[in-house]
């Protein structure tokens, strides 16, 4: 995906009542960093991405 960054990648097919990508994006955020959840349909993913024109370096 150009002009983002991945910081984590989880299965589409959690356990109910689970949201491990977004737990995980909210805690991102709380670090300062503008993620946010994406669905990549080819891999049946949920994707933490940062994106690149917010400024924010991020480690992939």
């Amino acid at each position: 995906m150009n002009g983002r960054t991945v910081l984590e990648r989880f299965p589409a097919g959690g356990p109910r009542g689970s949201w491990p990508a977004e737990e995980f994006a909210h805690a991102r955020r709380q670090e300062g960093l503008p993620a946010e959840v994406v669905m990549d349909l080819a891999t049946d993913m949920f994707l933490v991405i940062v994106r690149k024109d917010t400024g924010v370096d991020a480690i992939a």
